[in-house]
């Protein structure tokens, strides 16, 4: 029997060597039922509550190529913890006549499915409980949910979310404030930054939404009470998209909201803050906002086309951005201020441009040449790889075999085996370890 093998470690046990322990116990099932190791598929510090894991799609392709007879994992949980995600791996497996045994469970059946994939799914969503509380219960104290906000550090030597006004940049949040509350706008407040070298969060360049931030969400710089000594946690929720699995925020109801006052990290007076709030508020009740909202332009996405993620700008390296409906410019220049690049171009030129170059100079007989050793020199690079790691895993093969005492060669790796010509048998490998 052509026996697979799946390992991973979650988020929730940040400890790698879990993956080789993983490894050692299976394939130990496996020499003690007399079966042949096909492949083995690993996702480290991946969550089982998506999908979306590079060695568990390479897995789920395998079965579909019938590279296996049996899945081996040590448990049902290192499989999947969503209910659904598990009740749609046990039918693909049984369609193609796989069989799924774990360590902990066994030959896995329809019980299993049903009753295991209920109590992940419970478990998960007792780890968030757990987690929520404990985040709850530091946001009473006056320490931070999660995450540093600009302006503020964290204390040496401290308890976990300890965080103290970091004089440099709380210099520069207050040099904002009083800038909007004097008349500019945030993008000229930003270009006027990064013209100083001043340096925004996480190092980045300052950009006018960083200033900005949104009105419902509480986000931006002119939008954080922290800065006037007031810490207010669980404004949003997170969800997973079930069909990216990428995080999605929602805003919670006013009344879930948390407050506390910390005093101690007060940044800007009442005053200016007022002033602040106020400014932005008329922005947001001007008669051109408003005819901007009732359109609802947040729901429509600029259509993509030929240059969309491809064009940079000659003069930074950075994104060229839609500017307007027909133009493309600079984002840095226009955005950040970073770039002197202030020229636009219209799109429909430049994609007749580089049609023309692909159609007129891509043909000449040097251009081809230079192609075909370009893709040869890749080709080489990449089967070079593919000895060098194929050196690695027999490697790796022996010594799983000295530390279990198998003789040398009970465990067939047929990873990198040649394709067998048309008439012979089926080949047995085909899935990398």
């Amino acid at each position: 029997m052509r026996v697979s093998i799946y390992a991973r470690y979650s988020s929730d046990l940040q400890r790698a060597a879990s993956i080789e322990d993983q490894l050692l116990v299976c394939t130990e099932r496996v020499v003690r039922e007399n079966w042949t190791l096909a492949a083995t598929y690993t996702d480290r510090g991946i969550s089982g509550a998506s999908h979306l894991r590079p060695g568990y799609q390479k897995l789920l392709e395998g079965a579909r190529k019938g590279e296996f007879d049996i899945v081996l994992a040590e448990a049902l949980d290192r499989i999947s913890r969503d209910q659904e995600h598990v009740a749609s791996f046990f039918k693909v497996m049984s369609f193609a006549g796989i069989r799924i045994v774990t360590l902990s469970e066994g030959q896995i059946s329809e019980l299993h499915v049903g009753l295991k994939g209920t109590m992940n799914a419970l478990f998960l969503k007792d780890l968030a409980d757990k987690t929520r509380r404990g985040l709850r219960g530091r946001v009473e104290q006056g320490r931070s949910g999660g995450g540093l906000c600009y302006g503020y550090t964290i204390v040496e030597n401290g308890e976990r979310g300890d965080r103290e006004v970091c004089q440099a940049e709380a210099a520069v949040v207050r040099h904002i404030f009083a800038e909007f509350a004097a008349g500019k706008s945030p993008r000229r407040i930003a270009a006027e930054l990064n013209r100083e070298s001043a340096l925004g969060p996480s190092g980045r360049p300052w950009g006018d939404t960083t200033i900005r931030g949104h009105a419902l969400r509480g986000t931006g710089v002119l939008r954080n009470e922290l800065y006037v000594g007031r810490l207010v946690w669980n404004r949003l929720r997170y969800t997973k998209d079930p069909s990216t699995g990428r995080r999605v925020s929602r805003i919670n109801p006013r009344e879930h909201w948390v407050s506390r006052d910390v005093p101690e990290l007060r940044i800007v007076d009442d005053n200016l803050w007022n002033c602040v709030q106020t400014r932005l508020g008329a922005i947001r009740d001007s008669d051109r906002v408003a005819k901007a909202r009732a359109t609802k332009f947040w729901t429509r996405r600029r259509p993509q086309h030929l240059l969309t993620g491809k064009a940079v700008c000659g003069i930074c390296g950075g994104p060229a951005a839609p500017i307007g409906k027909d133009y493309i410019a600079c984002s840095a220049a226009r955005r950040q201020g970073t770039c002197t690049n202030r020229a636009s171009i219209r799109r429909s030129e430049i994609e007749r441009w580089i049609l023309e170059a692909l159609r007129h100079q891509l043909m000449a007989p040097d251009l081809a040449g230079d192609f075909v050793r370009t893709f040869n020199d890749e080709i080489n690079r990449t089967r070079r790889d593919r000895d060098h790691r194929r050196n690695g895993l027999q490697r790796e093969q022996k010594d799983l075999e000295r530390r279990i005492g198998t003789p040398p060669g009970c465990l067939r790796l047929r990873c990198f085996e040649r394709p067998k010509r048309a008439g012979q048998a089926r080949s047995t490998g085909g899935a990398t370890k």
